[in-house]
C-alpha cells in the first residue's frame, strides 16, 4: 500500500471519528447555549472572525453616500436611534441597560465606538443571526438606513446634553411606514397604543372606555342610555314597578269552580248559568318612563 493511499484513508478516518463525536457532542446537549454561558475562547474566535469577514466581504459592494455628514440627515437619523437603537447600543452618559446586560455577544456601546459607515449599514439592514441584531432592512428604506449610519458618526462625539438636543430637535421615531405596524406607535417610539390608554386610565383612577356613555339600541328601537344619570333614572322609575300588591290594581277573584278545584268545561255555557266574563284587569305593573322618555311596560 502506498504512502498516498495510507495518507487517505488516515485522514478519511479521521474525519469520520470527528463528526461521530461532533454528533454525539450535539445529541447530548452538553455544550450550554443559554446567554449568561459564554462561548469558549475557541468557538467565540470562531464565530467572530466569520462574522467580520462575512459583514466586511458585503459591505465592499455598497456605495457610500458623500452626505453623510449632513446636519438634516444627522437630524433625522438621531430620533430613530434613540427609539430603536439606544436600548442595545446606549447614549451618551448612560449606563448599560438591562437589555443590553442580558444580551450576548454583548452589544458594542455605539456612543463610545466609531463604526464603519458601509459595514454599519449592512449590519443595520440584515441584522446577524443569532445575536439579538434585528434586520431593520425589513421595514425601512435604504434612506433612513443611511440617516442612522449618519448619526452613528456624530454620536461619538457627542455628551449626553447634546444628545437629548439633537434627538429633541429630530422627527422623532419615523422612517416611512414600518414604525406605523403592530407593535409600534405613531408617536416616536415602540408602544402599544391600548396599553397606554390603559395606563392612562389607571392614572386617572378608574377604567373607562369611551362609548361607556353612549346610549344603544336593542330590539325594541328604544334607546338606552347607560352610566350613572341613567341608571338614578331608573332607580325611580323602577320603584313604581315594584309597589306591593295592596297598592297595585286588584286582581278578580278565582271562580268557585277554580277554587274549588274542578276541571274547567269546554262545553259552551247555557242561558240560566251564564256570567258574565269579569272584565280583563289593567296590568298589575304600571309603566314607567326611561331616560330617553319612552314608556315601557313589565
Amino acid at each position: 500500500m502506498n504512502v498516498l493511499l495510507r495518507t487517505g484513508l488516515w485522514l478519511g478516518g479521521a474525519a469520520v471519528a470527528a463528526g461521530a463525536i461532533g454528533a454525539a457532542t450535539l445529541w447530548s446537549g452538553v455544550y450550554d447555549v443559554g446567554a449568561d454561558a459564554p462561548h469558549t475562547r475557541p468557538v467565540y474566535a470562531v464565530l467572530e472572525y466569520a462574522r467580520e469577514r462575512s459583514i466586511a466581504v458585503r459591505a465592499q459592494a455598497l456605495t457610500v453616500p458623500a452626505n453623510l455628514d449632513d446636519a438634516e440627515r444627522v437630524r433625522r437619523g438621531a430620533g430613530n436611534y434613540a427609539a430603536m437603537c439606544a436600548g442595545c447600543h446606549l447614549s451618551p452618559g448612560a449606563g448599560p441597560s438591562e437589555l443590553a446586560r442580558g444580551l450576548y455577544p454583548a452589544p458594542p456601546n455605539l456612543s463610545q465606538r466609531e463604526v464603519d459607515s458601509a459595514s454599519a449599514f449592512w449590519t443595520i439592514k440584515h441584522g446577524i443571526k443569532a445575536s439579538g441584531m434585528p434586520a431593520w432592512g425589513g421595514s425601512m428604506d435604504d434612506g433612513h438606513l443611511w440617516d442612522l449610519v449618519a448619526f452613528l458618526g456624530r454620536l461619538p462625539s457627542l455628551d449626553a446634553q447634546g444628545y437629548r438636543a439633537l434627538v429633541a430637535r429630530s422627527d422623532g421615531h419615523s422612517h416611512g411606514g414600518g414604525e406605523n405596524m403592530a407593535g409600534h406607535d405613531d408617536a416616536g417610539g415602540h408602544g402599544h397604543d391600548e396599553a397606554d390608554a390603559h395606563a392612562d386610565e389607571a392614572a386617572a383612577g378608574g377604567h373607562a372606555h369611551a362609548d361607556e356613555a353612549k346610549p344603544h339600541e336593542p330590539a325594541d328601537g328604544h334607546a338606552h342610555e347607560h352610566g350613572d344619570a341613567a341608571e338614578e333614572a331608573g332607580a325611580k322609575d323602577h320603584a313604581g314597578a315594584h309597589e306591593p300588591a295592596g297598592k297595585a290594581a286588584s286582581a278578580p277573584p278565582p271562580s268557585p269552580a277554580k277554587a274549588r278545584g274542578e276541571p274547567r268545561s269546554n262545553a259552551p255555557a247555557g242561558p240560566a248559568s251564564a256570567e258574565p266574563a269579569p272584565a280583563k284587569p289593567a296590568s298589575s305593573k304600571p309603566a314607567h318612563e326611561h331616560a330617553d322618555g319612552q314608556s315601557h311596560q313589565h
